[in-house]
C-alpha cells in the first residue's frame, strides 16, 4: 500500500503528514538551508524531484510528491525570498547514500517517501554538492527569461562598452 505524504503550513511551523496523520512537526524559522533537487533543467515544476531541508541538527528528505517545492515554497514566497535559503542542485551532482536514494523500479519509485536524517550522516555529502543560489523560485524564473533573450549575455562573457 502507497501512503499519500504532504506537507502544509500550520502558524510558523511546516507539519508532514501521512496520510491524515502529522508525522513530524518543525519551526519554520529552524530551517538554515532548502536544496531542491531536480532533474534536467528545473525549470519547470515537474524537474523537482526532492527538497532536502537543513536544519540545526538533522536533514530532511521530502520528495517532490509531499508538497514541500510546492504548497510550503509558494504559499509564503516572501518569506523564502526574505530569507534567501533556497538552493539548486541538479539530480546528477546531489549524491546520496544508497539507502536514502529513491528510483525508479518495477513498480513505481522506490526507497524512502519521508526521512530526517541525522545532520553528521549526511553533511559532509551535502557540501560537496555544486548549488545554485540562493535563488527563489520566481527570481530562477526570471534569470531563465534573462538568458533566453536574444543577444542575452552569458555568464562567461560580459559585454563591454
Amino acid at each position: 500500500m502507497k501512503f499519500q505524504w504532504r506537507t502544509a503550513w500550520q502558524g510558523q511551523e511546516i507539519v508532514v503528514f501521512r496520510e491524515d496523520e502529522e508525522v513530524d512537526r518543525f519551526d519554520a524559522a529552524q530551517i538554515q538551508r532548502v536544496v531542491f533537487v531536480h532533474r534536467d533543467s528545473g525549470d519547470s515544476p515537474g524537474d523537482l524531484v526532492q527538497a532536502v531541508v537543513e536544519l540545526a541538527d538533522d536533514y530532511l528528505l521530502l520528495p517532490a510528491d509531499t508538497g514541500f517545492a510546492g504548497r510550503v515554497n509558494f504559499e509564503r514566497q516572501a518569506y523564502w525570498n526574505e530569507r534567501a535559503c533556497v538552493y539548486w542542485v541538479n539530480e546528477a551532482q546531489a549524491a546520496l547514500p544508497l539507502r536514502l536514494r529513491r528510483g525508479r523500479w518495477f513498480m513505481g519509485f522506490a526507497g524512502p517517501a519521508y526521512v530526517r536524517v541525522p545532520r553528521a550522516e549526511l553533511a559532509a555529502l551535502v557540501e560537496r554538492w555544486p548549488v545554485q543560489g540562493p535563488q527563489t523560485w520566481e527570481q530562477r524564473k526570471w534569470r531563465r527569461i534573462e538568458r533566453n533573450r536574444p543577444f542575452a549575455p552569458t555568464d562567461e562573457t560580459q559585454l563591454r562598452a
